[in-house]
């Protein structure tokens, strides 16, 4: 991706989800999805697919005169990044203090918490080969 600065808003979830879901697909396609699960008109689509092709989130080729549109941004990384936006601004970068307030709203599965306690002791292992 090549404008690691911006970051994918709520409203362009909607067209990377279309993307990451049904992969390269034409505008028409990205309409008809996007109407079908979003209720968007095709100029709003449209529209957002061009912006998004300026920010890089996107992708676009045209092959035998359709514009073809892929997502340039993978669903890992947008996660991750998203994830890290929201860390910081809501907790400072404190993930035990976001883990906190997580836990208390809603009880963890026994499951859940087996699962934190290996990545607990996956980093704490990964902390003494350093």
């Amino acid at each position: 991706m090549e404008n690691k600065e911006n970051h994918v808003t709520p409203t362009e979830w909607h067209l990377m989800e279309c993307l990451w879901e049904i992969g390269p697909c034409t505008g028409r396609e990205a309409v008809e999805y996007l109407t079908r699960h979003v209720g968007w008109s095709r100029s709003t689509t449209l529209t957002l697919l061009r912006r998004m092709t300026e920010k890089g989130f996107v992708r676009c080729e045209d092959q035998q005169g359709l514009k073809t549109y892929w997502a340039a941004l993978h669903r890992e990384d947008a996660v991750r990044q998203e994830t890290d936006s929201f860390l910081n601004r809501v907790y400072h970068g404190s993930l035990s203090q976001m883990l906190v307030a997580l836990t208390k709203k809603t009880p963890l599965s026994r499951q859940e918490i087996n699962e934190l306690y290996a990545i607990l002791k996956n980093a704490e292992e990964g902390q003494h080969h350093d």
